[in-house]
């Protein structure tokens, strides 16, 4: 939620912070904005509501400079307007600052110093930046008010924040909100993601909670808030610069669905080895082998994911599996088993729900695993353990490969487990085999698009509401497929386990009404059959997404043989493509849709 760029040295600032901008608008884009500074007494800000290339056109060729910061915005405090916009300004137009998270005690910080202050915005951020002038007012430094108004500051924030007295530098501070420092030739950079500098350099250095940077064109300075340095060394981001392009791609979420059958080969070919092992840390196994329970933390499609893993994690290496909700576990905690395990799961690795609970597993010396898409992400860093999911960049703002990765990667850690524990269930769940399946099964469905494209049209034009059925692995699937259709067509959609239906949500269904029922799961089958004929019964326009092993001739969509312990990686695609054309039929922005950002960093 929101992006931050930053420059320093570079006489095309302007340039690198609008571009960079663009690849960051997956994180935020109700309004954006720069500042930019030529370090020679001019310096430029503009602002702008809405997408990046608003702020594009606003941006003149004067603007230019050596030095800038940039943001694009998820609005959290007072509504998309320009003044609502970052960057913020100081009462006296000295400092500048951006900011990603939510400051939780602004209001009391407003009241007790800047009572007298004529503030533009809604934001609890220009509290941030007044708070500085204040202290410069009161005859500190830049460097020496920035480090004051940190330590009183509480909640979560990433911080750059440019001094026109000293515009040869950024101040930048993090604490529960994702920041990178880029490392450029005679030049450095700030960024929310490495995407965002990856045609500037791939050579990155982290900054961690509780830090402040101060960065110039030549030097990295990195301290706690108290002055105390710290070291740290780069890493290199071996991702190339063309994996975040469309290519001849319309949208990137089209590109995604289809580069899943890829990211399952290479899943297995990091995590398989060629002689039928497995490619998994054997500490995390043997920690592993110690819990009585497996507690799956999670948000959103990744919560899903977790639903998935639950019943490949019992089935094939016998642990009972507990999945919740990061922002409720945190907060309400339940009563813990003698030897818990913690497996977060995350696409981008900085979801502030699920850290927020990393925390206190950490404080109460618990192992934890983090899967994730993104090496070296906060919830990587912090967890115990850590497996890639490999999916590569996921730009689109609603996960599809992200997702299958997830349930791809638990397939092979319950795969892994069970056979260290000596089980039956994990030596005969041949895991290598089955992502071979569903690579080839995804590639099917893939390749049916007009087909998927013509079933949107006839089911849900000109519908405000649709509901996805199924039983057992199939309700675990019906409720990501659900959240899929409603995030991006905007069409109400709900995922429910079949028999519910007659307890309540059946009185919904009238004549036309979509309903979209999966039959996989074997158990079930027969019942979800049964539940089909009662919505047809009250008029409801039935789609149904069947295996082939128990599919009817009247089904319009068959799936490749699977075990169905991880069906959904193939059974989800046709939903994501059905999504993708509902959203597109209403002229709907696919990759970027209202009210979502791609990385939640707040709670």
């Amino acid at each position: 939620m929101c992006g931050i760029v930053g420059v320093i040295g570079n006489n095309k600032t302007t340039d690198i912070l609008l571009n960079g901008l663009e690849k960051l608008e997956y994180r935020g884009y109700d309004s954006a904005g720069i500042y930019v500074n030529n370090q020679d007494g001019k310096d430029f800000l503009v602002k702008e509501v809405g997408k990046i290339s608003k702020l594009e056109n606003a941006v003149t060729s004067d603007v230019q400079g050596l030095a800038g910061i940039g943001h694009t915005r998820w609005a959290t405090h007072g509504k998309p307007t320009i003044e609502n916009a970052h960057p913020h300004f100081s009462e006296d137009n000295r400092f500048y600052l951006v900011h990603n998270g939510v400051l939780t005690n602004y209001e009391e910080l407003k009241e007790k110093y800047l009572s007298d202050v004529d503030f533009k915005s809604q934001t609890d951020t220009e509290v941030a930046v007044q708070l500085v002038d204040r202290f410069a007012k009161e005859g500190l430094d830049g460097e020496a008010a920035f480090r004051k108004a940190l330590g009183l500051i509480k909640g979560s924030y990433a911080f750059a924040m440019m001094d026109k007295e000293e515009p040869d530098r950024i101040f930048v501070a993090k604490n529960k909100s994702p920041l990178l420092i880029g490392l450029g030739d005679g030049f450095n950079v700030i960024c929310s993601d490495a995407m965002a500098m990856l045609d500037q350099t791939h050579e990155f250095v982290e900054i961690h909670d509780g830090e402040v940077v101060i960065l110039e064109k030549n030097s990295v300075k990195i301290s706690k808030i108290d002055g105390t340095p710290v070291k740290r060394d780069s890493y290199t981001v071996n991702i190339d610069a063309s994996d975040i392009s469309k290519g001849t791609y319309d949208h990137y979420m089209l590109k995604e669905i289809d580069e899943q059958p890829s990211v399952m080969r290479r899943i297995s070919q990091n995590y398989l080895n060629n002689d039928g092992s497995l490619n998994v840390e054997q500490d995390l196994l043997d920690e592993m082998k110690k819990a009585d329970r497996l507690y799956i933390v999670a948000a959103g499609t990744s919560y899903h994911a977790g639903l998935v893993g639950k019943n490949i994690f019992e089935r094939v290496a016998d642990i009972p599996v507990d999945v919740e909700l990061g922002s409720e576990f945190g907060y309400h905690m339940p009563k813990l088993s003698k030897h818990p395990f913690f497996i977060f799961l995350s696409q981008s690795g900085e979801t502030a729900d699920s850290r927020q609970v990393l925390v206190k597993v950490n404080k109460m010396n618990l192992p934890s695993l983090t899967m994730t898409n993104v090496a070296n992400s906060t919830l990587s860093r912090e967890a115990t353990y850590t497996m890639e999911l490999l999916a590569g960049p996921e730009i689109a703002v609603a996960s599809t490969k992200a997702y299958t990765a997830q349930i791809a990667v638990e397939a092979v850690l319950a795969k892994a487990l069970g056979e260290a524990k000596g089980l039956q269930s994990g030596k005969d769940f041949n895991v290598k085999e089955q992502l071979a399946l569903a690579a080839n099964g995804i590639q099917t469905i893939v390749d049916e698009k007009s087909k998927i494209k013509d079933l949107t049209a006839d089911y849900l034009t000109d519908q405000k509401d649709a509901f996805y059925i199924g039983r057992g692995i199939d309700y675990a699937l019906a409720l990501e497929a659900a959240l899929k259709l409603k995030e991006i067509s905007y069409i109400h959609a709900e995922g429910f386990a079949a028999g519910e239906l007659k307890h309540g949500t059946i009185a919904l269904i009238e004549k036309n009404t979509p309903v979209l029922a999966y039959v996989n799961d074997g158990v079930g089958a027969s019942h979800t059959r049964g539940n089909i004929q009662e919505v047809e019964a009250r008029g409801a326009h039935v789609l149904v997404i069947a295996s082939q092993k128990y599919a009817e001739p009247t089904d319009q969509i068959i799936i490749p043989e699977i075990d169905e312990l991880i069906s959904p990686i193939i059974s989800v695609v046709p939903a994501q493509l059905i999504a993708y054309y509902a959203s597109l039929a209403r002229g709907n922005d696919v990759d970027k849709p209202r009210n979502l950002a791609k990385s939640v960093t707040v709670e």
